[in-house]
């Protein structure tokens, strides 16, 4: 188990990207998100959190090393293509709290670090004054070439939280899956709850 989970704000959280963006290529590579990932692009994406004024990071730490993440950030710091599809659902980007990456090294997994992931990014997001909180989850396809058999969703847990997939909201996102050349948009089913 971890020695310590915290939440990373100011110089915490810009002090842990490079370990973040070490740690997303090295998780999102495999099923569902399939990431082929790169220092160089984790280092542009990731200094948005830095750059975000109610932005988070949820780091779990064994020793000093980061072996899981979670981060968040008010949805209307995103980008307006991204924020649309609330938009157009009438939901307003200004009253949710965005959940976006959550990774863990496969070795830490079952006990109970997700939840403190979510738990921690809710507190964080409620202290802040929002009162509703959202994420989004990668579709892909059941009969995709390397979906594992033996691949569980997460729906389950998601719902255990209190979240739901909100019907018809679905947002795109681009990046490049393993062993291709270029980056394709995936769509992204959205979950929401009331915090």
């Amino acid at each position: 188990m971890p020695t310590d989970i915290r939440a990373l704000t100011g110089e915490e959280l810009t002090a842990a990207l490079n370990d973040l963006a070490r740690l997303r290529i090295s998780v999102f590579r495999s099923w569902p998100y399939l990431y082929e990932g790169s220092l160089d692009y984790e280092a542009a994406y990731l200094q948005r959190y830095a750059q975000t004024d109610g932005a988070v990071i949820v780091g779990a730490y064994d020793g000093n090393r980061l072996i899981g993440a979670a981060t968040g950030e008010p949805l209307g710091a995103e980008l307006e293509a991204f924020k649309a599809p609330f938009v157009e659902q009438g939901l307003d980007p200004e009253k949710i709290f965005y959940l976006a990456e959550s990774v863990l090294d496969p070795a830490y997994r079952g006990q109970g670090i997700g939840h403190r992931f979510f738990d921690e990014r809710e507190a964080h997001a409620r202290r802040l004054g929002f009162s509703e909180a959202a994420f989004c989850a990668v579709i892909r396809p059941q009969t995709h070439p390397l979906r594992p058999a033996d691949y569980a969703p997460l729906d389950p847990f998601w719902r255990k939280r209190g979240f739901e997939k909100l019907d018809g909201v679905i947002v795109t996102f681009p990046w490049r899956d393993v062993g291709e050349s270029a980056e394709t948009d995936k769509p992204m089913q959205v979950w929401h709850r009331t915090l």
